[in-house]
């Protein structure tokens, strides 16, 4: 599947935080990979894996996941367009947690052959998916403080102002409206409330005038506002050029 790079996901993605020269941009283009439709709440990848290729989110909302023996799901990250939620699989044999869709998903599996071709060819690509492993471990540290130390409330805030402006850099929202595609028990799922709790704080955040939640539909009302409400500073995202001054 060719895709023009003005929209090429993963390009978009790379680009809000490493500057590719015209050379970079090209290969990425050109990379072999198989794409696949899949529905909504399937697995993409699961954990005991021993996967031979990445899966690069090309459409739609999927998330990373762990499940307790008891099979209670921790969410420990929402995955958008243009991210490789898997990439850690070019290194690590078996994969320790799973991968599901959210939506509906087209996703393109990339051979691990020709992710290492491609990082050998273009060492400063392999330099960008380091930068890019280093600030999913800096989401997963601020997602730790948010369960583990926020209230509710704030944790829903935080969690709103970092997809849109995840869902910004890649080119996915129209000023303070984005779609999302998320329920409220993917959400207590990953932040560690029950389904009502969740309800609650969703219709606190629109009493105080912060959001509007339609369907699919998430519009913000007052960005400065809910900034403050869930203690959002979107330094650890670690974006570059104009994507930085959310």
């Amino acid at each position: 599947m060719t895709f023009h790079p003005d929209y090429n996901p993963m390009i978009r993605k790379i680009e809000s935080i490493f500057m590719l020269t015209d050379e970079e941009r090209q290969a990425l283009q050109q990379l072999p990979m198989q794409v696949v439709s899949i529905k909504a709440d399937q697995d993409v990848v699961r954990e005991g894996d021993r996967p031979s290729r990445s899966c690069l989110i090309l459409s739609g909302f999927a998330c990373t996941y762990k499940v307790t023996s008891a099979g209670k799901r921790q969410i420990v990250s929402f995955n958008l367009p243009g991210d490789i939620p898997d990439l850690q699989s070019l290194h690590l044999k078996v994969l320790d947690n799973s991968v599901s869709t959210i939506s509906p998903c087209s996703v393109g599996f990339i051979a691990h052959e020709a992710l290492r071709d491609l990082c050998t060819r273009y060492p400063r690509i392999t330099s960008a998916f380091w930068r890019e492993t280093l600030i999913d471990a800096a989401i997963f540290r601020e997602w730790v403080l948010n369960v583990g130390r926020r209230e509710a409330y704030t944790r829903m805030a935080h969690v709103l102002c970092e997809l849109l402006v995840r869902l910004r850099a890649v080119g996915l929202t129209k000023d303070y409206t984005c779609d999302l595609p998320i329920t409220q028990a993917e959400f207590a799922d990953a932040l560690g409330v029950t389904n009502v709790h969740v309800n609650r704080v969703v219709q606190q955040l629109r009493a105080d005038g912060l959001i509007e939640l339609s369907g699919d539909r998430l519009n913000i009302l007052d960005w400065e506002k809910l900034k403050q409400a869930g203690e959002f500073d979107s330094t650890y995202l670690h974006l570059e050029g104009k994507q930085a001054a959310a």
